[in-house]
């Protein structure tokens, strides 16, 4: 009795029932089979990797591990490209009608997935962020945790309460972490821009408004702000030269607005009073916080309070008060009384 499945022909195609399948031969099989083997090998390869890069980095972390890190992935990725390509497709001419079917397949059904892709590259290449980055991308602020193929992670940070408006809606009011892991397409480059906290200059310019009645006096409450950003801002002595001659060469920005300074504004009630300084990008927080103690018992020890918004009434309409006879006040509270005209009873 014939077996229902056979291998026929030269080059051992499966045939059942007669019926010859299309793509599944005995050589397939082999190639199958050695794929599988070779993925797994591809895999233990990447973890031993990962473990030696791990051991010899140690406690290091930031732009070293994220190089090492991303050339292992990017190292593993063509090995694996090249060696599949290599089992399944010994025959040039088929190579390039199977790339070309590929191609094209792929143009249609998973362009978002090549546009990320191609992001992947683009935030190597042109220096876009990091891990470690504080940035803004596609409305998610945070740090960057990693970065892969498709997609970037970021720890997500609050909002300070003058940017509460914009969405998503944040419980945080601050620069400080939310607690969400937010992943974010890497096509996203191409679609909004990055604000970069961190890429080239590891500080920023942060700002304190403090209303100051205008009988208060003013020289000696924008002192209180001079000293309290001074003492508790980043210096520009303290600044790394290699930061500020990378500033200046790049943007052309003067020294001397890195220094604190104050800055005065008119209004109805108050003299807005707005001290600028320098601060290190990650604890901008914790440095107002501190600043702002400083405030309120320097302009307390001086007398100076802080403005309030307040309503004065500079006049009031005349009353006149009628008062009337008890007798008249008490037959009105009563109203009129009923009159009887039966005659009684």
């Amino acid at each position: 009795m014939t077996s229902p499945l056979q291998i026929v022909g030269k080059d051992g195609t499966v045939q059942l029932f007669g019926i010859r399948l299309i793509g599944l031969s005995g050589a397939n099989a082999k190639k199958l089979l050695l794929t599988a083997v070779f993925i797994a090998l591809v895999v233990v390869l990447g973890r031993l990797l990962g473990w030696l890069a791990d051991r010899l980095m140690g406690e290091r972390r930031g732009r070293a591990r994220f190089w090492t890190q991303q050339g292992v992935q990017l190292s593993l990725a063509v090995l694996l490209i090249v060696g599949l390509i290599s089992i399944w497709f010994n025959d040039p001419t088929r190579l390039a009608s199977a790339a070309a079917f590929i191609t094209a397949g792929l143009a249609i059904a998973s362009q978002r997935l090549i546009t990320a892709v191609a992001g992947y590259f683009i935030i190597l290449r042109g220096k876009n962020f990091n891990v470690g980055d504080r940035i803004v991308m596609g409305g998610v602020r945070g740090d960057v945790i990693a970065l892969g193929f498709t997609q970037t992670t970021i720890m997500e940070m609050g909002q300070p309460p003058s940017e509460q408006g914009d969405a998503p809606s944040m419980w945080v009011q601050a620069r400080q972490y939310t607690g969400r892991i937010v992943t974010i397409t890497n096509d996203k480059i191409f679609d909004t821009p990055v604000y970069n906290y961190t890429r080239d200059f590891p500080y920023i310019w942060e700002e304190m408004r403090v209303p100051i009645p205008y009988g208060a006096d003013r020289r000696k409450a924008e002192h209180i702000l001079l000293e309290a950003a001074r003492r508790h801002t980043t210096q520009v002595t303290d600044l790394s030269t290699d930061a500020l001659e990378e500033l200046e060469r790049r943007y052309s920005v003067d020294r001397e607005e890195l220094q604190p300074a104050t800055f005065l504004r008119l209004t109805d009630n108050w003299v807005e009073m707005a001290v600028r300084f320098v601060v290190d990008v990650h604890g901008v927080r914790r440095v107002k916080d501190a600043m702002t103690r400083d405030i309120l018992d320097a302009l307390a020890s001086a007398g100076i309070e802080i403005a309030s918004g307040t309503y004065q009434v500079v006049g009031m309409p005349d009353l006149r008060v009628q008062l009337l006879p008890s007798h008249t006040s008490q037959s009105q509270a009563n109203g009129p009384q009923p009159v009887n005209r039966d005659g009684g009873d």
